[in-house]
């Protein structure tokens, strides 16, 4: 799987994507927006069994208190925790369907350093042209597509070149929805 100017080419096809509204950085922080160049590896998958069923036998339900922390001084910084929680983290069972199938990266993960950014996934985009928070967005038939032929541990390229070409121009959004 590599990301290029033109989208992301998976399996002999190429598929329009959504990438953060900071562009592709080779320093990735958290909060910047910005989606991180180099070597990626899909290392988990999660979904919503109350809205669709399961893309592959290893994904994961998301359940109604599941949570991802995102407070970069937290133990947990970086990882899927469950309500209550009091520090900073966003829900993974969203109302909204962006969340419905999630491919877990491994940026900064399981492993995380405090700050290096969080919670880089593939997921559902909004809508054509809408950037994310820092992760990769797909419209839901090709996510969908993407998800039922993904194998754990596959790699992510986001070339480093792209990281001086790629700019996103949209909304701004709050730094609450990390999505």
């Amino acid at each position: 799987m590599r990301l290029t100017p033109s989208g992301l080419l998976f399996q002999g096809r190429r598929f329009p994507v959504q990438i953060g509204r900071g562009g592709i950085t080779t320093h990735k922080r958290e909060g910047d927006g910005a989606t991180p160049a180099g070597r990626l590896h899909i290392l988990r998958m999660l979904y919503r069994a109350d809205r669709l069923p399961a893309p592959q036998d290893w994904a994961e339900p998301i359940g109604p208190r599941d949570l991802w922390c995102d407070a970069p001084q937290h133990p947990a910084y970086n990882h899927d925790v469950h309500a209550p929680f009091a520090a900073s983290h966003e829900p993974l069972r969203r109302a909204d369907p962006l969340y419905d199938i999630v491919l877990i990266t491994d940026w900064n993960y399981p492993d995380a350093r405090p700050d290096m950014g969080s919670a880089i996934f593939l997921h559902q985009r909004r809508r054509a042209g809408y950037p994310t928070a820092g992760c990769l967005a797909f419209r839901r038939d090709h996510l969908i597509w993407i998800a039922q032929r993904i194998a754990p541990g596959e790699m992510l390229d986001i070339p480093i070149h792209l990281a001086r070409n790629t700019q996103t121009r949209g909304p701004k959004r709050a730094l609450r929805d990390k999505a």
